[in-house]
């Protein structure tokens, strides 16, 4: 998974409002701009200083199991160290290690020969199953990913670039080819003031080449097959095949070019998109069906509420009052606690909680925090404000208890802290055994998984107890009308009112409004992109927002007119209906975008993608049942009870 924020600040946390607002419309508006906060300071190197390429991870979009660097039967330096690693690395299967490669600043160096390795039968059968699966090897120069350039499409002026390189490739004869050749190009931007550069590039070129020398010699190795004179390009040479028991001697060339792209904006390579258009149609796609949704919801508040409220108000005959509409006929059983109105309590907290830790990482994405030069800082990020999110769950779950009667708060706050992550926690260790059964450097080890335990004991779960004490300390939210001891007898609902058929289509509009951006979010997530635009994700999230309260305001306003005072479940429901079409189109996207053919693999994707819709039911329902709960008591308040 590779998504990184593209856009940031270069003053402290406590921006004004109308910074913020600059910096979401330049999200918007120029989203392959990519800008650094000063916690990222850039490094200046002199001529010959030393430079250590690190390598991360072998990925694949094939499998979706990255493994470590050394699992191959790489040439390894004489002591491997682990680079420092945040919370959010581990997660996403990135392990950041020293390497063999080492250059010398503006140094050109051609055909470096690194070492030389006899494949074993085990070694060669896992370089011929990396190569089956597509595998890419990332390696890292001064906090800079290696891309390999590719062929510009004709007419087009704008290079791109590929996420690392292939391990090797096989052709039609059924033989393995290993790239064991690195072509490096290290571009870099010159301070005219000082001798100073800073790096802004860093590209390959791999090869496969079967080396040729007379005699080996470990402490001097020389080759025969490349000179200062003669460069490897791909094809040029024999290729290296993988058989066992073969000698692969592994080498290089690196060359140093100036450039005029400046520290700054080094990473456009890797943010750089052609599809902004279409981030563009999204947002009015979705503006479109906000605009719909208003213009119903602004004729049902604006012509059809006022003009009843006005008459049930005026009206001396109640009778004729009653006639001329049905939701108020419901006053007495309006605001009757649901059936298992604890849960809902637990739902909606969980819902506030994950709606508050969205929000704010949004905003730290927004404002540069979250760069792509920040590795993992998007996972952290949401995994430490998940953890403190947890006292407005406490507060709200506990406030709508109090409202519905309830008297065992302490038995709330533990499903409110325990339910939603529990179900998480127990689906990601079910995923995270079938990751380590691979032997695959994405399974979290036990120490992470120890701290994980950690932060959710030792911090969420008190703070959840915490927010849970304060908000039954808080006075009961009174009802604007009182509820009748006898339960109102609901009649007979047309077909198109019954729960299932209005749930379910209540979900269409807001997935509609988000499907398009969710496409690119997916690409992200499972074919190694980097996800950056914040500013339409931000435009996006609130016309979500807007679109949820508002279907599931006029989905309710019928339900009620039609005498069916059940509306605490069905309006969580209606809008959290939307993450079954979010799985739906996940499913869709596995079949028509992915390559996943282990089954391993499958069941991780479907896995994850369960998790994810999980949340989005968790958060969508919070937004349609805090709508509807704000509608319900503002037209209610409105009318004169007897």
């Amino acid at each position: 998974m590779a998504i990184a924020g593209g856009t940031g600040c270069r003053r402290g946390l406590l921006l004004p409002p109308l910074l913020f607002a600059a910096a979401l419309l330049l999200s918007a508006a120029s989203p392959a701009r990519a800008f650094y906060l000063p916690g990222v300071a850039p490094r200046d190197f002199q001529k010959d200083d030393e430079l250590q390429v690190k390598v991360n991870k072998l990925s694949s979009t094939k499998t979706q199991l990255p493994y470590d660097y050394y699992f191959l039967d790489y040439c390894k330096p004489e002591a491997i160290k682990n680079s420092a690693e945040n919370l959010g690395e581990v997660l996403r299967g990135d392990r950041i290690e020293n390497s063999v490669y080492n250059f010398k600043m503006r140094r050109d160096e051609t055909c470096k020969v690194v070492c030389r390795s006899k494949l074993s039968p085990e070694a060669a059968k896992n370089f011929k199953e990396k190569i089956d699966d597509e595998y890419r090897v990332n390696m890292i120069l001064d906090n800079l990913p290696v891309v390999v350039p590719r062929q510009t499409r004709e007419g087009s002026q704008t290079p791109s670039f590929e996420h690392g390189y292939r391990v090797g490739y096989k052709l039609k004869d059924d033989k393995y080819y290993i790239n064991n050749h690195l072509s490096f190009k290290v571009l870099y931007h010159e301070d005219p003031n000082s001798p100073d550069a800073r790096i802004v590039g860093f590209h390959v070129i791999p090869s496969s080449i079967k080396h040729e020398y007379s005699a080996w010699d470990d402490k001097n190795p020389t080759v025969q097959t490349c000179n200062a004179n003669n460069k490897i390009t791909p094809g040029s040479h024999t290729p290296q095949d993988v058989v066992p028991e073969a000698y692969v001697v592994f080498s290089y060339d690196v060359t140093f070019e100036a450039s005029e792209i400046i520290w700054a904006s080094r990473w456009d390579v890797y943010l750089l998109s052609s599809d902004s258009q279409i981030h563009w149609f999204s947002i009015i796609n979705s503006l479109m069906i906000v605009l719909f949704l208003s213009g119903m919801v602004a004729m049902i508040m604006m012509r059809t509420l006022y003009k009843d409220i006005a008459n049930y108000n005026q009206l001396d005959n109640q009778d004729e009052a009653q006639e001329e509409t049905g939701w108020k006929l419901v006053h007495g059983d309006v605001f009757r606690p649901p059936v298992h109105s604890g849960l809902l309590c637990v739902y909606v907290g969980t819902g506030v909680q994950f709606f508050g830790m969205t929000l704010v990482t949004m905003m730290f994405a927004l404002l540069g925090f979250l760069s792509p030069a920040n590795r993992g800082g998007l996972m952290t990020a949401m995994v430490l404000l998940w953890v403190f999110m947890g006292v407005l769950a406490g507060y709200t779950s506990s406030r709508l208890y109090k409202m519905f009667k309830g008297t065992e708060w302490k038995k709330i706050t533990l499903k409110t802290a325990f339910m939603f992550p529990g179900i998480i926690f127990a689906l990601f260790f079910f995923l995270n055994a079938l990751i380590w059964g691979e032997k695959s450097s994405g399974a979290v080890p036990f120490g992470t998984m120890f701290a994980l335990f950690l932060l959710w004991f030792g911090i969420s779960v008190p703070l959840v107890f915490v927010g849970s004490f304060l908000g039954f300390k808080q006075p009961a939210i009174e009802d604007p009308v009182k509820t009748n001891k006898i339960p109102r007898q609901i009649p007979e609902q047309a077909w198109y009112l019954q729960p299932a058929f209005s749930i379910l289509a209540g979900g269409i509009l807001p997935f509609g409004a988000v499907f398009i951006e969710l496409f690119f979010i997916l690409t992200s997530i499972w074919l190694n992109q980097f996800y950056y635009i914040f500013g339409f994700l931000f435009i996006v999230f609130i016309i979500l927002i807007v679109t949820c309260a508002e279907i599931t305001i006029v989905l309710c306003y019928f339900q009620l007119c039609s005498e069916d005072y059940h509306w605490w479940w069905r309006a969580y429901l209606t809008a959290g209906s939307s993450a079954l079409y979010l799985f739906a189109y996940a499913i869709f996207y596995f079949f028509n975008k992915l390559e996943i053919t282990k089954l391993v693999s499958g069941i991780l994707y479907f896995g994850y993608m369960l998790i994810i819709s999980y949340a989005f039911f968790v958060l969508t329902g919070t937004i349609g049942f805090y709508a509807c709960f704000w509608f319900v008591r503002k037209i209610y308040a409105s009318v004169k009870i007897d």
